[in-house]
């Protein structure tokens, strides 16, 4: 569990990592994806909803459907997967909810969380899902 994404931001952001890992243009359905993430098949077809809304999946319908990446590994940033599903309120704003906080009224985190939130983003926001690709590797077979 994280206390900074929601849990199909998380969910989410897996699902397209173990996209970006696969054979390019590649169509998985929803019941290959969440058995290899262990997690419910009704639960992954609704966060590739919300990311093929987005245009970073894409999704084909019938039979034979399911889904890819819409977008090549190199062009996606996980930073765009947290904007498409969270947005990005989480950096902009008061870590504890309250209102007008500001370098000139801050709450009692501020100047911390200013911090942990600036290198948050950026580290979401360097590397590229082909970047990624070795450790998503490493990773995915171990789940």
């Amino acid at each position: 569990m994280t206390v900074i994404f929601s849990k199909t931001c998380e969910l989410g952001l897996q699902a397209v990592l173990f996209l970006s890992i696969k054979k390019q243009q590649r169509i998985f359905n929803a019941l290959e994806i969440s058995q290899e993430l262990k997690v419910p098949k009704e639960y992954v077809s609704k966060v590739l909803q919300i990311l093929t809304e987005s245009g970073i999946v894409g999704s084909k319908k019938g039979k034979s459907g399911g889904f890819y990446l819409a977008k090549s590994p190199s062009q996606i940033k996980l930073i765009d997967i947290v904007e498409a599903i969270d947005g990005l309120e989480l950096f902009n704003n008061c870590v504890l909810g309250f209102p007008g906080c500001s370098k000139e009224a801050p709450c009692p985190v501020h100047d911390k969380w200013g911090k942990l939130r600036d290198d948050a983003y950026k580290m979401l926001s360097e590397e590229t899902l082909e970047q990624l690709k070795e450790k998503t590797l490493h990773k995915i077979i171990n789940i």
